[in-house]
C-alpha cells in the first residue's frame, strides 16, 4: 500500500469523527440548553356546577282534528292574539293547492282595491314617473339593507302597475270589473276549501311554540310548590306523548321556571331571592340571570332548586329536560402554562428606611427580542395545567410600566435552564 493512500484514509477517518463528534456535542448543548415559548391569551374560568333538570310554563296546548298536513302560521317564540289563526288542516295536496291559490288572489284583489282607491284620473306620463320613483326606492331599500317598509313598498309599486294598465277613460270601470272577476273565483275556492281544510284559532292570547311534549299536562307553575326531589326524578324518567291532534302549545305567562336536584354541597351555595347565571349549550346556547325561588331541605344530601326568569322565554319555548351550567362566579385573567411560573427570592430596599430585605416573586420570563424578560405575575386561578393569572403593577403605574407588564400575546418561556432578567436566548 502506498503511503500517501494510508494517510488519506487517516484523514478521512479523522475528519468523520470529528463531524460525529460536533453533531453529538450540539445534540447534548441543544438538551441541556433547551427552550421554547408558548403564547398567552385571555381566558375565562368559571366556577360552576352542572345539573339536568326540567323548564316549567304555564302552557296551553293548541289541538285541531287529525289532518294529512299541518301548516302552522305563527314562527317559534311569536307573541299571538286570542282568536287569532295559527294553522290550517288540510285533508290532502289538492286542498293546500287551493289554499295557495286564495292566497295568490286575496293580494291580487287587495292591490286592485288599492289601485281602485288611488284611480284620479292621471295621464300616463305622471304614473310613469311614479313607477320609476317607486322602482328607485326599491332598489334603495334593497341596496342599504333596509327590510321596514318593503311590503308596503312592494305593494304601491305593484299599485301602480295596475293603475298604469288601466290609465284610460274607463279605467274605474274596468278595476271594478276584474276585482268582481277575482272576488267570484275566492268565493268559489272558499266553498270548495270549507270541505277539507280547517282552520286551527288561539283559544287564548301568548307565546307560540311548535313544539307540544305532553308535559304540559304534568308540569305547570302552580304544581312546583309541591314537588320533591324525589318527584322530580320520577318526571324526568318519564316519556308523555303529545295529545292528538296538537299543532302546537301557547305559552301564557312570560315567567318560566327551572326546577333541579343538587347536591346539597352546590344547593348551599344558592340565596333564595339572589340571582345566578344559567349557561345553555346543548340545544339552545345562551346564559340567562335566573332569581332563586326556592331551595328545598335536603333529601338524602339531595335538595330541589326552583330558578325562575322573564328572559329569552322565546329563545327557551322550544326546550324541556336541559342540561346546564349554574355558574357562581367567573374569574377572567390570562392563561400561562404552569411550568412557565417560577418562584424566585429577589433582595428589595426600602426607599424610605433603606433597609433591605428578601421578597419572594412569583414571576414568568417572556422572550422578548432574543432576550429572557422577568415580568411579576399574581395567580388567580388553577385551571389544570395552567394558571391564569394578572400581571403585578405598583399603585400607581407609569406608561412604561404598564407596557411591559405581561400581557396577551406575549411569548412566555415554558422551559429553560438559569433564566435570568436580560439572558441572551440562543435557540
Amino acid at each position: 500500500m502506498k503511503q500517501g493512500t494510508l494517510i488519506t484514509r487517516i484523514m478521512i477517518l479523522l475528519m468523520f469523527f470529528m463531524v460525529c463528534a460536533y453533531l453529538i456535542f450540539s445534540a447534548v448543548r441543544g438538551l441541556d440548553e433547551r427552550s421554547y415559548t408558548v403564547t398567552t391569551y385571555i381566558h375565562t374560568v368559571d366556577d360552576a356546577a352542572e345539573t339536568t333538570g326540567l323548564l316549567v310554563r304555564a302552557e296551553t296546548v293548541v289541538t285541531g282534528q287529525t289532518a294529512a298536513i299541518v301548516d302552522v302560521l305563527p314562527d317559534q317564540g311569536e307573541k299571538v292574539r286570542a282568536g287569532s289563526p295559527v294553522a290550517y288542516l288540510y285533508q290532502d295536496e289538492s286542498a293546500l293547492d287551493r289554499r295557495r291559490q286564495l292566497r295568490t288572489l286575496k293580494l291580487e284583489e287587495e292591490q286592485l282595491l288599492y289601485a281602485l282607491q288611488g284611480q284620479t284620473g292621471a295621464d300616463a306620463s305622471r304614473l310613469e314617473q311614479s313607477i320609476v320613483d317607486a322602482m328607485v326606492g326599491l332598489r334603495t331599500s334593497a341596496a342599504y339593507g333596509d327590510l321596514t317598509s318593503l311590503e308596503e313598498q312592494s305593494l304601491s309599486f305593484k299599485s301602480l302597475i295596475l293603475r298604469h294598465g288601466y290609465a284610460n277613460d274607463a279605467g274605474v270601470e274596468e278595476l271594478t270589473a276584474a276585482i268582481g272577476a277575482i272576488q267570484t273565483q275566492i268565493q268559489a275556492l272558499q266553498s270548495a276549501a270549507a270541505l277539507d281544510t280547517a282552520a286551527v284559532y288561539a283559544p287564548c292570547a301568548g307565546t307560540f311554540s311548535a313544539m307540544a311534549d305532553g308535559y304540559e299536562s304534568l308540569l305547570s307553575p302552580d304544581m312546583l310548590g309541591d314537588l320533591t326531589a324525589a318527584g322530580l326524578r320520577q318526571l324526568m324518567t318519564q316519556d308523555p306523548a303529545a295529545p292528538a291532534g296538537a299543532v302546537g302549545k301557547l305559552i301564557t305567562n312570560s315567567k318560566w321556571y327551572l326546577t333541579a336536584a343538587l347536591p346539597l354541597e352546590v344547593a348551599e351555595r344558592l340565596i333564595p331571592g339572589r340571582s345566578v347565571t344559567v349557561r345553555f349549550s346543548r340545544d339552545w346556547s345562551g346564559e340567562v340571570s335566573m332569581k332563586v325561588e326556592r331551595v328545598d331541605e335536603p333529601q338524602d344530601d339531595v335538595c330541589l332548586v326552583v330558578l325562575s326568569s322573564t328572559r329569552s322565554l322565546a329563545d327557551t319555548s322550544m326546550l324541556r329536560k336541559q342540561t346546564v351550567d349554574i355558574v357562581f362566579s367567573s374569574i377572567t385573567g390570562i392563561r400561562v402554562p404552569k411550568k412557565a411560573v417560577r418562584t424566585e427570592t429577589v433582595e428589595v430596599t426600602d426607599p424610605e428606611t433603606g433597609k433591605t430585605s428578601a421578597k419572594q416573586l412569583i414571576v414568568v420570563y417572556v422572550l422578548t427580542a432574543a432576550q429572557a424578560e422577568r415580568k411579576e405575575i399574581e395567580i388567580l386561578a388553577d385551571d389544570g395545567d395552567y394558571y391564569l393569572v394578572r400581571a403585578v403593577l405598583p399603585d400607581v403605574p407609569t406608561d412604561n410600566q404598564r407596557k411591559t407588564a405581561l400581557r396577551a400575546g406575549d411569548q412566555v418561556i415554558v422551559s429553560a435552564d438559569a433564566l435570568y432578567d436580560g439572558k441572551v436566548m440562543t435557540g
